[in-house]
C-alpha cells in the first residue's frame, strides 16, 4: 500500500510539472538589435495568383517579384536610430490573361517602353525611418522620411499614375508597409509558448483599406532545420486576419477608370512562420501564405458591375549580413 501511494503522488508530480508554466530561465529575448553603421540585406519574393470573373468573363493574373533591400542603422539617440532603407533590385514577371511582361534591373537586356522605366525608378530609392526601440517593447516608426523624392522618380517615369500615387504612397502607408519588417519580434521576453499581436492599417485611398491583425506564438527552437546552424534559429508561428473595406462614397478615384462601390473579401488559410538567429538578434527567413476570396461591386462608366475575386499570395522574406542582389 505505502508503494502504491508513493507512486501515485509521483505521478501527481509528473503531471504538475508538465503542465507548471515555463519559469523566467527558459525565455528568450526577442528583441531587435541594432549595431551602428552596420547594414543587413532581404530578398523579399512574392508569388500571386489571382483569378477574377467580370460580366462572365474570366481574367487570370500570374505574378512574381522580387524585391531586394538594404536596411542601414545610421545614427542613435537614446533609444531612437536612424536606419536607411535603399531598394537596391527589382524583378517582376507578369502574365495577365496571356500577355506577358517581365523586368529585370540586375540584367542589362530590358524592354525599351513605359512600365519598364516605371520598375526602373524604384530602383535606388531611399528612405530614412526614424525608429524607437524601447529596453521592453516592439519597435515603432515614427518618421519616414524620402518620400517626395521616391513620388518625384515614379512621376517622372509615368505622369498620368500621378494622381493615384500621391495617393496610395502617403507617409501614413509608406509607415504601415514597412512596419511588419519589425513587428514580429514584440521586443520583450518570451516562453514557448506565448503569444502577441500587432495591428496595421493600410489605407491605399480608392483602392480602399486594409487591416491586418497579425497573431503571434512563440513555439521554441526550428527542430525541423536541415543543418546545426538552422536548428539553433527560434521559431514564432503567425496568422493573420484581414479586413477589407471599400474607399468612401465621396472619394477621389485617383485617375483609375473604375470605382469600388462594396465589397466582401475574406482572408483565408492565412498562416506562416518566422525563424529568428538569435545570435543577430532579427529574423533571418519568413515566409507567409495568404488566401483571398470573395466579390466586389464596381463601377465603370456609370454602370455597376459584379465582380468575383479568387486570390492566393506566397511570401519569402530573406535576411542576411551580405547582399542578396545578384550581379549584373
Amino acid at each position: 500500500m505505502p508503494q502504491r501511494r508513493l507512486a501515485a503522488l509521483l505521478a501527481v508530480f509528473a503531471a504538475a510539472a508538465v503542465a507548471a508554466p515555463a519559469f523566467a530561465d527558459d525565455k528568450v529575448p526577442l528583441k531587435w538589435k541594432f549595431e551602428d553603421g552596420k547594414s543587413f540585406y532581404q530578398k523579399m519574393y512574392t508569388k500571386t495568383h489571382q483569378s477574377m470573373t467580370v460580366l462572365s468573363n474570366a481574367v487570370k493574373q500570374d505574378q512574381e517579384q522580387t524585391f531586394y533591400f538594404e536596411w542601414k542603422a545610421a545614427k542613435k539617440d537614446g533609444n531612437t536610430w536612424e536606419i536607411t532603407q535603399t531598394i537596391q533590385g527589382v524583378v517582376m514577371n507578369i502574365d495577365l490573361g496571356g500577355t506577358k511582361i517581365a523586368y529585370d534591373s540586375t540584367k542589362t537586356d530590358n524592354p525599351n517602353n513605359a512600365l519598364a522605366d516605371f520598375f526602373k525608378a524604384l530602383v535606388g530609392a531611399k528612405f530614412t525611418l526614424t525608429v524607437e526601440v524601447p529596453d521592453n517593447g516592439p519597435v515603432t516608426i515614427k518618421k519616414i522620411d524620402g518620400r517626395k523624392e521616391f513620388l518625384d522618380k515614379l512621376v517622372a517615369a509615368n505622369q498620368q499614375m500621378k494622381p493615384l500615387l500621391e495617393q496610395i504612397l502617403s507617409e501614413k502607408a509608406l509607415q504601415e508597409m514597412a512596419a511588419p519588417t519589425f513587428n514580429a519580434l514584440p521586443g520583450v521576453d518570451k516562453a514557448k509558448g506565448d503569444k502577441w499581436d500587432a495591428k496595421s492599417t493600410l489605407d491605399m485611398g480608392p483602392i480602399g483599406k486594409y487591416e491586418n491583425k497579425f497573431n503571434y506564438e512563440y513555439t521554441g527552437k526550428n527542430t525541423d532545420g536541415k543543418d546545426d546552424k538552422e536548428k539553433k534559429w527560434d521559431r514564432i508561428a503567425v496568422t493573420t486576419e484581414l479586413t477589407y473595406t471599400p474607399p468612401d462614397a465621396g472619394a477621389d478615384k485617383g485617375g483609375l477608370p473604375f470605382k469600388i462601390k462594396s465589397a466582401d473579401l475574406k482572408s483565408k488559410d492565412a498562416k506562416g512562420e518566422i525563424l529568428v538567429d538569435m545570435e543577430k538578434h532579427r529574423p533571418v527567413k519568413t515566409t507567409m501564405h495568404l488566401g483571398l476570396n470573395g466579390s466586389l461591386k464596381i463601377e465603370i462608366g456609370g454602370q455597376a458591375t459584379d465582380v468575383t475575386l479568387d486570390q492566393t499570395q506566397d511570401t519569402t522574406v530573406e535576411t542576411s549580413d551580405e547582399s542578396l542582389l545578384p550581379k549584373k
